[in-house]
């Protein structure tokens, strides 16, 4: 039976280290792309209070994810992965702790912040997180 793994990708080379460390460690598997927009990156500058701001800038949000999941998906093009995409809104490591919860995930992979010298062996702040609340294992790529 295939897995069903949830890879959180964001903008970040990490991101893209994750999916290829899927793709060559789970070849049969489920991938469900997550990408979380976080509305408090929208900030609460003069333009924020714009009625309109929040929709245009939650649009391209939206655009900006479905950019991202094309350049991810394109390198499951030669697997025999099975790639879906999912878009939620809200804090980064609830969105993925739930998603892991409510829909048959069993196994998260997530890459590390980027970090160098000293502080490079820690973890991000979001993964950190997901790997003390998840219900299921978690992979950490750097």
């Amino acid at each position: 039976m295939a897995k069903r793994i949830l890879v959180p990708v964001d903008r970040s080379e990490q991101a893209h280290e994750a999916f290829d460390f899927v793709a060559e460690e789970f070849d049969d598997a489920e991938v469900v792309l997550l990408h979380v927009i976080n509305p408090a990156e929208a900030g609460y500058s003069a333009q924020a209070s714009i009625p309109t701001f929040s929709e245009e800038w939650y649009e391209g949000e939206k655009a900006a994810a479905e950019e991202l999941f094309g350049e991810i998906a394109a390198l499951a093009a030669d697997t025999e992965l099975t790639v879906t995409r999912e878009i939620e809104v809200g804090k980064p490591i609830r969105a993925i702790v739930d998603y892991a919860a409510d829909h048959d995930v069993d196994q998260i992979v997530m890459g590390s912040h980027g970090r160098s010298g000293v502080t490079r062996i820690l973890l991000g702040s979001v993964a950190e997180a997901v790997v003390r609340r998840s219900p299921v294992p978690v992979t950490v790529v750097r």
